[in-house]
């Protein structure tokens, strides 16, 4: 099978495996233990922080683990959100209409059952949140702005420096859910003003399950479970310690690789996008042609459904996705999609083809031909 759905999770790297079986069998103990075995696995926990942190040039005690990037995500907003109104009273959020549902439906959470007040800010037709867009909704009882760095349904990347600054020159907080980000960009929290910033190591070639928060010293924020003393009293629950190797092995091993990877994948990607938009009639690319992920490409077909568009791709052998991986076999047109200005229809008929490690030159090549085959097919049968 051709898989080319690697924003929805990739493979474990063989490198991060290895790295990660000896937590499994031989280093088992409790890292919160104070006997030997358990300061051998706290060994190792702290290690994957140093090494989590030197890759976003960030200080260790700024990474806190979790679940994942969901969970980075609900800890990041819920978190500085009640914090800073029992401080202070404030409850007013911002967001955009093309966030992950981690994020978009956390905010609505607070707002229907916390009393919170949330605004939205406008996109581009390319989906990309401005700076003016987000001051303009900047208001005395302001908390918190938080808005993805790179787009999971249509791989467009935001300005996310510019935000941080202006964010920062109105006394908010910023957080970006850079789960999509993470693998593929140049993240240096030494220069980027952001606050708070969301990864998981599923996204790249580390384990599901695990992801980590950067909280940038000095930031309010409450715990929002309760428990043990795990993580600086920020997520209790024990450690999941082979889970939090392989994540820190993983994006070592992404930065590393990165320069060259994103050379290659860039040159798939566009190789993809113009057979496609060449062979396809009406076909459309959608999210921004240049300020995007490097191994992403998402379109729109008119007079097909996207939905089914993927069971067929399926049943000829590739696998992608319609929309977002969360959103897949829903029937309901996609909101960032809406918020792009498409209409319902159109919105319906969208595809996501994500790159990886694995991905060829014959594979992008007879993928367009399986594509177009099918694209007109079902354009003949409508």
């Amino acid at each position: 099978m051709g898989y080319l759905d690697h924003s929805a999770s990739t493979p474990v790297a063989p490198q991060v495996l290895e790295a990660m079986l000896p937590y499994f069998t031989e280093i088992y103990a409790n890292p919160s233990s104070i006997h030997r075995p358990g300061q051998k696995a706290e060994a190792g926990v702290e290690e994957a922080r140093e090494i989590i942190a030197e890759c976003l040039n960030c200080s260790p005690q700024e990474i806190v683990f979790t679940s994942g990037g969901t969970e980075s995500n609900n800890l990041a907003i819920r978190g500085v959100a009640l914090c800073m109104r029992h401080t202070t009273g404030k409850n007013h959020l911002i967001t955009s209409p093309v966030e992950h549902p981690a994020v978009s439906k956390t905010v609505k959470d607070l707002v229907d059952k916390f009393q919170f007040s949330s605004s939205l800010t406008s996109v581009n037709d390319f989906g990309a949140v401005s700076v003016q867009g987000i001051t303009s909704l900047i208001n005395k009882e302001t908390i918190l702005a938080s808005i993805i760095y790179a787009n999971n349904e249509v791989g467009t990347i935001n300005p996310i420096d510019s935000i941080a600054e202006k964010c920062k020159e109105y006394g908010i907080y910023l957080h970006t859910d850079a789960v999509q980000a993470a693998g593929y960009l140049n993240i240096d929290l030494s220069r980027m003003p952001v606050d708070l910033l969301s990864i998981g190591a599923h996204k790249f070639y580390g384990p599901k399950g695990i992801g980590a928060l950067f909280i940038r010293k000095g930031t309010p924020i409450h715990g929002i479970q309760t428990g043990g003393a795990h993580e600086m009293g920020l997520r209790a629950g024990t450690s999941n310690v082979p889970l939090i190797i392989g994540m820190a092995a993983a994006l070592r091993l992404s930065v590393k690789k990165r320069e060259e990877e994103n050379s290659r994948l860039l040159g798939l990607r566009n190789q993809l996008i113009q057979m496609a938009t060449e062979m396809i009639p009406d076909a459309t690319l959608t999210g921004d042609p240049f300020l995007r992920l490097p191994h992403h490409a998402s379109f729109i077909f008119p007079g097909v459904d996207g939905n089914q568009l993927v069971m067929l791709l399926d049943h000829a052998g590739y696998a992608c996705s319609s929309g977002s991986a969360c959103k897949t076999g829903n029937p309901e047109p996609s909101e960032v999609l809406l918020a792009m200005g498409f209409s319902s229809d159109l919105a319906k008929s969208s595809l996501r083809v994500t790159l990886g490690r694995d991905t060829t030159e014959e594979i992008i090549s007879n993928f367009c031909l399986a594509l177009t085959k099918i694209v007109n097919s079902v354009r003949k049968q409508a």
